[in-house]
């Protein structure tokens, strides 16, 4: 069966209604957590980033549902106009058991993979506390719009601090950046250059593919500006 995570970036006071369409839809799991923007106000338009009080809410959403949520808040949230926050898609691999598949499809198994054609993917960047402005900056400079910054604590252990000089044990930054697959490759490269493993950041960088996004503004090119 088509799994997806579904990941929205929204304003605080939007959360108890984005929380009604997830349980009209029908999903069984659902994650919320403070966050904040980074977007300037230049490009606030595009990714509804800025620097106001966000909330991160996830849940677990079949291809059905998927299609259902980005339908009710498209009409009910405006989401799919810029600055009214992001909503995306992120296609799961994998579930481990029978039981769990169960729960987050409400037993309602049945055949089908994501598409795997992505055009945007989401960059997820794990640093120390207090380097998030400088690695939205790099990545900036490298294209990228905006992001959204979580406080975290790291679990990890001796093998990430001898390979990567991290110790995942101490309080964290994550940021979230949603980028073209044109542009992550750059965006990606500059934050690994200003804040990777072996600057005093110690960030890891990595991402994951998008299968559907909403609330990014249309990209220029040079083929559409002729």
């Amino acid at each position: 069966m088509e799994l997806y995570q579904l990941i929205a970036v929204i304003d605080r006071e939007k959360e108890p209604r984005l929380e009604e369409i997830f349980n009209t839809a029908g999903t069984t799991v659902s994650l919320s957590q403070p966050a904040s923007g980074t977007a300037g106000s230049d490009i606030l338009a595009r990714f509804g980033l800025d620097r106001t009080e966000k909330r991160i809410v996830y849940t677990i959403a079949s291809q059905s549902q998927q299609r259902a949520i980005f339908q009710m808040a498209r009409k009910l949230l405006y989401l799919d106009i810029p600055g009214n926050g992001i909503l995306a898609a992120i296609p799961i691999k994998s579930v481990v058991g029978r039981q769990t598949l169960a729960y987050l499809t409400d037993s309602e198994v049945t055949g089908g993979m994501p598409s795997m054609n992505f055009e945007y993917e989401l960059i997820v960047v794990v640093l120390n506390e207090g380097f998030s402005d400088q690695a939205m900056d790099a990545a900036r400079e490298a294209g990228a719009g905006g992001g959204t910054v979580l406080h975290a604590k790291g679990t990890g252990g001796k093998r990430a601090e001898k390979f990567f000089s991290v110790r995942f044990a101490d309080e964290k930054d994550m940021i979230y950046i949603v980028a073209h697959k044109d542009e992550k490759n750059a965006v990606m490269k500059a934050i690994n250059k200003t804040c990777g493993p072996g600057t005093e950041a110690r960030g890891v960088c990595f991402s994951m593919p998008i299968s559907s996004v909403m609330g990014l503004r249309s990209r220029v090119t040079e083929e559409t500006e002729s």
